[in-house]
């Protein structure tokens, strides 16, 4: 049986990107482990980004932008999720930075409505002989200034 995600609502910033949740991820209580939300956000930006061409496949200096490091996670997490099936992740950027960017996420229910957990993220885009900062390429930050939460 092959079963494709539903295509995610739109949300009035960034990308609402379809996850799932599935029975082995829930803890001995039923609920979602909590070190399986940071999991998700991260699959979910995999997709978002492979989508722009951006993706790592092994070699770090072909990795170009994907080549970058977290430097910092927090996470809040606001209700249990009590059971399999279908989720969403809100994806977008707070800020955009020459060598950094602070993403936000929230995992919520498949429509949005919900908020199960909410956080942000600081990556540095790293230099792959160095692994010093080194500046987004254009490409990104063209696809990046598109995920940009405005300040209103």
């Amino acid at each position: 049986m092959t079963a494709e995600a539903p295509l995610a609502p739109a949300v009035s910033y960034g990308r609402l990107v379809p996850v799932t949740v599935h029975f082995d991820d829930l803890d001995a209580l039923g609920l979602l482990h909590n070190a399986r939300y940071p999991l998700m956000v991260e699959r979910a930006w995999s997709e978002l980004w492979h989508g722009y061409g951006i993706r790592f496949e092994g070699d770090w200096v072909a990795a170009g932008d994907a080549c970058n490091a977290v430097r910092e996670l927090r996470i809040s997490y606001e209700a249990p999720v009590t059971r399999p099936g279908a989720y969403a992740v809100h994806l977008w950027l707070e800020r955009l930075g020459n060598t950094g960017l602070t993403y936000g996420f929230r995992l919520c229910s498949a429509d949005g409505a919900t908020t199960y957990a909410q956080g942000t993220r600081v990556l540095v885009r790293l230099d792959a002989d160095t692994l010093r900062p080194a500046p987004w390429s254009e490409t990104f930050r063209a696809a990046g200034r598109e995920l940009l939460r405005s300040a209103d």
